[in-house]
């Protein structure tokens, strides 16, 4: 099913995914044993114009969206989550800087983003401050014309891969969630260093570190937005970015299904393939249709933010809702298809049920994704009574 793609965006979900199926499935193993990121392959994203499928033409790039960075993911994702997840980091980094970047921001940072040459990290959690933003400890503390940043960010992707970070810093403690601000934090800044990598159960090419700013000086102008408006900054990011960790759970479903498919007839029980067993068939049945179903959700709100709409934090939470919960019962199904073979590492569908469970915890947990829901409905129905 196309679902009414224009031509240039079947063009670029039909490279995204010859470039999946052909560099990145023959590696799959040797990243995930050795925890390796994926940089050739960004590269080779980069020079297919890929990395500049959601940025504007005026800084560069193709001048698509969250829908075109959407379908990118979700093809990527289908083959490898982890290298799914390392292209979609550098977006989740930049869309600060397009959302409330001045135009001598957008300028600096986003030419060498679409092209490629640099990668990009979105900094927010900490270790008491999680879903809860307003705890954030880093400070930031205006000393003349810079900024002096003190404190640890945690389970950070791309860390110590990326090349600008967006960090999200308290300027005035007292008033919590509101003194918050957002700031552009380049590799190399004197006082930022990193963590060790985390050894995480999934996406395991995909750095996770933590970003540690002992008296860090960044000139006043890194400063994004306004002193204050860092929360608003970070939630607007992440409704912005939630289709794509949909997009991601998507094609990690679809992977698992697609193998499962294929061990379906190939596996013989009882003098026929399993795919012949009404059992079989309901589960597989069921895999697709909860997958199409997500992938129609994901595509609508990606298209949605993508119109210009300024309210749609309830929508792009249901995406990443859906869309997790359906990865991780698709993937376990197809563990369950497999039977014991579907438990050893020499078979791919382990490697994608660890992956889709990610997806339900980072970019805020899918409990928090329900409370977003609710408090929306909530507010529409007493708005509209």
């Amino acid at each position: 099913m196309d679902y009414f793609l224009t031509e240039e965006q079947k063009m670029i979900r039909d490279l995204a995914r010859t470039i999946a199926r052909e560099q990145v499935a023959p590696i799959v193993t040797e990243l995930e044993e050795k925890e390796e990121f994926p940089r050739e392959i960004l590269d080779t994203l980069a020079r297919a114009d890929l990395a500049a499928v959601y940025i504007p033409e005026e800084y560069g790039g193709l001048g698509g969206g969250v829908f075109e960075q959407c379908l990118v993911m979700e093809e990527l994702s289908r083959v490898c989550g982890g290298v799914g997840v390392s292209f979609g980091a550098t977006a989740l980094g930049a869309y600060p800087i397009l959302l409330f970047g001045s135009r001598e921001q957008k300028e600096r940072y986003l030419p060498d983003l679409a092209s490629g040459k640099k990668l990009a990290a979105f900094a927010l959690t900490e270790a008491e401050a999680g879903s809860d933003a307003g705890n954030i400890k880093t400070t930031a503390t205006l000393d003349g014309d810079e900024y002096v940043l003190n404190g640890t960010k945690q389970w950070i992707t791309n860390a110590g891969e990326a090349d600008v970070y967006t960090v999200i810093a308290s300027t005035d403690r007292k008033k919590g969630a509101r003194g918050l601000t957002a700031f552009v934090v380049e590799k190399g800044t004197p006082g930022f260093s990193f963590g060790r990598k985390e050894n995480k159960m999934g996406i395991r090419c995909s750095p996770t570190r933590e970003l540690i700013f002992r008296n860090c000086r960044i000139p006043r102008e890194n400063l994004l937005g306004r002193p204050g408006s860092g929360f608003v900054v970070a939630m607007r990011t992440l409704d912005k970015a939630r289709p794509g960790v949909g997009a991601q759970a998507v094609g990690i479903a679809q992977g698992a299904l697609d193998e499962a498919l294929r061990y379906s007839r190939q596996r013989v029980q009882f003098g026929q393939a399993i795919s012949s067993f009404q059992g079989i068939q309901f589960m597989l049945a069921d895999m697709a249709t909860q997958i199409e179903a997500a992938r129609a959700l994901v595509y609508s709100v990606a298209r949605h933010i993508d119109s210009g709409s300024k309210e749609y934090s309830k929508e792009s939470a249901m995406a990443k809702l859906f869309a997790s919960d359906v990865a991780m019962r698709v993937t376990t199904d197809a563990v369950q298809i497999f039977g014991g073979y579907g438990y050893m590492q020499d078979y791919p569908v382990e490697k994608r049920m660890r992956d889709a469970k990610v997806t339900q915890i980072y970019e805020g947990t899918n409990q928090v994704q329900r409370v977003v829901i609710a408090a929306r409905l909530i507010r529409e129905t007493a708005l509209g009574a």
